[in-house]
């Protein structure tokens, strides 16, 4: 109980009333770096999933999932780089509300049907986080393995 009380405390007297610590990027130049960073984690993604392939790792169950990982992430980046590109291009008017759990989009144009269907990114990069997880994690059981016979 003190422990809670202590830590109620704290919060309120370390709460800032302002965040001025708060960086905001303005239109143009924060999205370009934003995008930026989705062509060079591309490029990445891609040059591991070939360098993986070239040097035969792709044999071992667990760098083939981390190359799958590698491809989603690739496709995952190029999904949202252009729905980046859409939603610059989309009207104002189209979306509605703030962005949390209550915001709507009108499907009244192409432009917006696209947008919308870019915005379902994570049905891309949930499979990815997940292939890297299984990728790493088989290799890590490959490892106990050979640990497991060095020791005998």
């Amino acid at each position: 109980m003190k422990t809670v009380t202590a830590f109620i405390v704290l919060s309120a007297f370390f709460s800032p009333g302002v965040a001025w610590a708060f960086q905001s990027h303005p239109a143009p130049e924060g999205l370009y770096v934003h995008q930026l960073s989705h062509v060079f984690f591309s490029v990445a993604m891609g040059i591991l999933a070939y360098w993986l392939q070239v040097n035969s790792f792709v044999q071992q169950r667990g760098w083939r999932l981390i190359q799958i990982s590698c491809i989603l992430f690739v496709l995952w980046n190029l999904n949202t780089f252009f729905g980046h590109w859409v939603e610059e291009r989309v009207a104002a008017e189209a979306v509605i509300g703030e962005p949390d759990w209550t915001q709507r989009i009108i499907l009244d144009s192409a432009m917006t049907r696209l947008y919308y269907a870019l915005k379902l990114d994570h049905l891309v990069s949930v499979p990815a986080m997940i292939c890297l997880f299984l990728g790493i994690r088989s290799l890590y059981k490959d490892a106990l393995k050979e640990e497991g016979h060095a020791r005998e």
